[in-house]
């Protein structure tokens, strides 16, 4: 009997570790989908309500999963709206009132710009690898990422959920749970494009589900990886700049 256990463990265990490794990896993946060493984009963002709807284009620039510059380009009325993040913290800087505000980790939840995306969406100051606990499940011609957050880590979400298609290992959809365990929003990815020889979803569509008619469209039109940044970008000085 006692022989059989320690034949079961031999078989099951590595079995286990292999699955949580590459559920691991492919949540890895999900973490530098857009980033990659250094990026450089130019994106559109297209805000809906029930009452208003407007498009804001900006170019993007990050250097892994620590540094992040984002500038508006267009409408004029935002133009030069500017956000850093460096490391754990976030500044926004806002050219009507030439005034550079610092995030509070308290604000990182809030709307950027009015969006359904959050502070912490677009500059990603959460690694999923480094704050939560991750299973995989197979659904045939998809996984199932289900990401707990660690006992240490402080987050408003109980649950992420991805699923992949197993072929590309590229995301289908991305659903944030509550502390009820209530599905609060869902990120849909479609629009597959090559951008630096790799294969991305150009577009990134966030609905929340508790504001009817609300959604908020993102879209890559250019996105160069891995190429040389001038290190300058990701600096304070860098988020007044006039152009």
């Amino acid at each position: 009997m006692q022989r059989l256990v320690w034949l079961l463990i031999f078989i099951v265990v590595p079995s286990i570790l292999r699955a949580d490794q590459q559920a691991l990896n492919l949540l890895k993946k999900m973490d530098e989908l857009y980033r990659s060493d250094n990026s450089e984009a130019i994106m559109e963002m297209r805000i809906e309500t029930n009452h208003w709807k407007r498009t804001l284009k900006m170019e993007t620039w990050s250097e892994g999963m620590e540094n992040t510059f984002i500038r508006v380009l267009s409408p004029k009325k935002d133009r030069g709206v500017a956000t850093l993040k460096l490391g754990n913290e976030m500044w926004n800087y806002f050219p009507k009132i030439n005034k550079v505000i610092k995030v509070p980790p308290s604000m990182m939840m809030g709307s950027w710009m009015g969006s359904d995306f959050t502070n912490d969406d677009l500059v990603r100051e959460v690694s999923l690898v480094k704050e939560y606990n991750v299973n995989k499940e197979d659904l045939g011609e998809y996984y199932k990422l289900i990401l707990l957050p660690k006992e240490e880590t402080v987050t408003i979400w109980s649950k992420i959920e991805f699923t992949l298609e197993k072929q590309s290992l590229l995301p289908i959809e991305e659903r944030y749970y509550n502390e009820k365990g209530e599905k609060v929003r869902t990120l849909y990815f479609t629009g597959v494009r090559e951008f630096s020889g790799k294969r991305l979803p150009a577009t990134m569509t966030m609905v929340p589900h508790f504001k009817e008619g609300h959604k908020t469209v993102v879209q890559y039109i250019e996105l160069t990886l891995d190429m040389a940044l001038d290190e300058n970008i990701f600096t304070l000085r860098n988020l007044k700049k006039r152009f």
